[in-house]
């Protein structure tokens, strides 16, 4: 029975104290439960390697794997980008590799990844995959998408990091950390950065493939189209002081490669039309850039054997998995033989 000694006001008063108590109760064991799982990695420090990669935006994903010290090379770009496989690039090039190209990454992004590795590695490699975003008058003023960045994760040392991630998606991702340690879940992402996310090789349908190239929609659900169309007249090309900066910062002696990646010729400007001109344009000063920072740049991106022919992608901007393995081999005889490809496949634009 009730105790008729109490009343209505210190019944109210004791409720409010219960109830802040158990909030607060719940909020430390919040603040302890990310912390114990650390879904960012905010812990990963060479000789400490990050936990398992569960979160969907790889924006939030990359900066443990850098900071972990166990890789010295990196891919950086879009999903275009995104099948190359970091072992077989190791296989190729004797490094460590790590790919942290992201889903629709915009320059400025691409570039934060970037100088993230060049302030916590010494690399021996740096792969840029350029996309024409990196070509864009508005790249400056478009430095993000919908997706969240984290920028607190891309700094030196992630002050106050344990607090700043303390919301409901870390919650979850480290919930999911937690079910992937009892094997109830599978990684996202590989601890390298890698992911294959295209549909399976068998799954391929080359006539519901090529409406998808020529009607410009993306045939993927988890990603989208890394490109816009370029501006009908000259103008300037902000993204590429940063490419700049950045090659100027990667060591002398380490191997600088720069790639326009292979989308289908229907992403392609065409010779003569404004969006050609630019796309052009870009590559000459591109190549300048190339030659002023000892890096190699190669063009996949113009029409050849690879690009003309459509049973190489699921739409227009992400070819198929086999691709990527050409890709390679391509990028390894243009720094080894310098040259244009005897086939077409690419041009060597600059050498060191």
């Amino acid at each position: 029975m009730p105790r008729s000694d109490i009343t209505p006001e210190a019944a109210w008063r004791r409720f409010g104290a219960s109830f802040s108590a158990a909030v607060a109760v719940l909020g430390l064991a919040a603040i302890g439960f990310v912390a114990l799982f650390d879904p960012y990695g905010l812990r990963a420090a060479p000789g400490r390697p990050p936990g398992p990669l569960m979160d969907s935006n790889q924006r939030f994903l990359y900066p443990q794997i850098v900071r972990s010290g166990a890789y010295d090379a990196a891919v950086i770009g879009t999903s275009t980008a995104r099948l190359l496989d970091p072992r077989d690039l190791d296989r190729a090039f004797g490094a460590r590799f790590a790919n942290l190209a992201m889903n629709a990454a915009t320059p400025y992004e691409q570039s934060e990844v970037a100088a993230l590795v060049l302030r916590h590695v010494r690399p021996k490699a740096m792969i840029f995959a350029l996309d024409t975003t990196w070509c864009e008058a508005e790249a400056d003023r478009r430095r993000l998408t919908f997706r969240p960045f984290p920028a607190w994760l891309y700094e030196d040392t992630a002050n106050g990091g344990f607090m700043r991630q303390v919301n409901w998606r870390s919650l979850t991702i480290a919930g999911g950390v937690l079910l992937h340690r009892l094997g109830l879940a599978p990684e996202r992402i590989r601890g390298d950065g890698f992911a294959v996310f295209t549909p399976p090789e068998w799954s391929y349908d080359a006539p519901r493939a090529a409406a998808h190239i020529h009607s410009g929609a993306t045939a993927l659900d988890d990603t989208d189209a890394s490109e816009t169309k370029a501006p009908a007249s000259d103008g300037p090309m902000p993204a590429l002081a940063w490419l700049d900066a950045l090659l100027r910062k990667t060591p002398a002696e380490a191997l600088k490669l720069v790639a326009f990646m292979p989308v289908n010729v229907a992403a392609q400007g065409r010779p003569g039309t404004p969006q050609g001109q630019r796309e052009a344009a870009c590559k000459a000063q591109v190549a300048r850039i190339g030659e002023m920072r000892g890096a190699t740049v190669v063009d996949f991106r113009y029409p050849s054997s690879v690009t003309t022919d459509d049973t190489n992608y699921w739409d227009a901007l992400h070819y198929r998995l086999p691709v990527a393995g050409r890709i390679i081999g391509s990028l390894k005889a243009a720094t080894q033989g310098g040259a244009d490809d005897a086939g077409g496949v690419y041009r060597v634009l600059a050498r060191p």
